[in-house]
């Protein structure tokens, strides 16, 4: 809520008129994010005109201090509750930043890629908080994702799959 959010923004502003539309996913119990994409998205539009958006909002799959064995339950639910979305979506490109909403729509795309329907490229971006260690959403998409990106030479040095951009947000 809100951090991430505001990451996400950073990178999205120097993304092109072509990456349209963009489908927000978020937490339904986050009451920030909301506001700072609709706000995002206004001043957007006033560069380009044909910007194009929507918002979805997913039960969150883990709560702060949430007990591990609970996760599991929620995230699942979570991703049933992601796959009819990311197949009526059918993203080409998934772009994450570390919350843990980011998992279950991941997982969701793979699922569609492996079943045939739509392969998505998943790229997900470490936040810049994280200088020692990944978050756990990091911890498990670092395997499934296309392109993870990390903003510290440590997490480079430590991940070999990871590419080190430098600070990108």
């Amino acid at each position: 809520t809100g951090g991430h959010t505001t990451e996400i923004l950073r990178l999205l502003s120097c993304l092109s008129e072509s990456y349209s539309p963009r489908h927000y996913i978020f937490a339904d119990s986050d009451k920030m994010s909301e506001a700072k994409i609709r706000s995002f998205e206004q001043k957007r539009s006033e560069t380009f005109s044909n910007s194009q958006f929507t918002l979805d909002r997913i039960p969150r799959s883990r709560e702060v201090r949430q007990s591990w064995t609970s996760s599991v339950v929620t995230t699942l639910y979570s991703i049933l509750y992601s796959l009819p979305l990311t197949y009526k979506l059918k993203p080409d490109l998934i772009l994450c930043n570390g919350p843990g909403t980011c998992v279950p729509v991941c997982i969701s795309a793979l699922l569609l890629g492996l079943l045939g329907i739509k392969r998505a490229i998943i790229v997900y971006v470490e936040s810049i908080c994280r200088v020692e260690t990944l978050s756990l959403s990091g911890k498990i998409l670092y395997y499934f994702s296309d392109y993870f990106i990390v903003q510290w030479p440590d997490l480079k040095e430590k991940y070999p799959k990871s590419v080190y951009l430098g600070r990108i947000v």
